[in-house]
């Protein structure tokens, strides 16, 4: 009965969301935190070639997490935001690096690949 694809599929979408809502929503209340913690200086020099300020950098990683938390939610464009976070997830460990927490990364992208290619992933909640 809960053994079903279609639920299995249903939590690895929920606990994806879960995570990306919670680091979305943390980084437009905590903004400075995770300029001071998680950009490192070549980014940061970067980000200020393009005209915007760090905060609002930070802001932005904060809406594109919510949105793609959203999207595993209602299950609007699951598709094209699975594979946008999982560009974004592999830019996060390749400008910050590898280590115990960056870890968590890879096996988030692990679970947007499932997402993307789930077969008949259309129709189901």
């Amino acid at each position: 009965m809960f053994t079903s694809s279609k639920f299995s599929y249903l939590v690895l979408r929920l606990g994806l969301a879960v995570v990306f809502l919670w680091f979305g929503i943390d980084k437009i209340f905590h903004p400075v935190y995770w300029l001071n913690a998680w950009v490192p200086d070549s980014i940061e020099s970067l980000i200020l070639r393009f005209n915007i300020g760090l905060t609002e950098f930070v802001y932005l990683n904060g809406i594109f997490e919510m949105l793609v938390g959203l999207s595993l939610i209602t299950g609007i464009f699951i598709r094209a935001l699975s594979i946008l976070a999982i560009i974004f997830l592999i830019n996060v460990v390749i400008f910050v690096g590898i280590s115990e927490v960056t870890i968590r990364d890879v096996a988030i992208i692990g679970g947007f690949i499932s997402v993307v290619l789930w077969p008949n992933a259309r129709g189901r909640f």
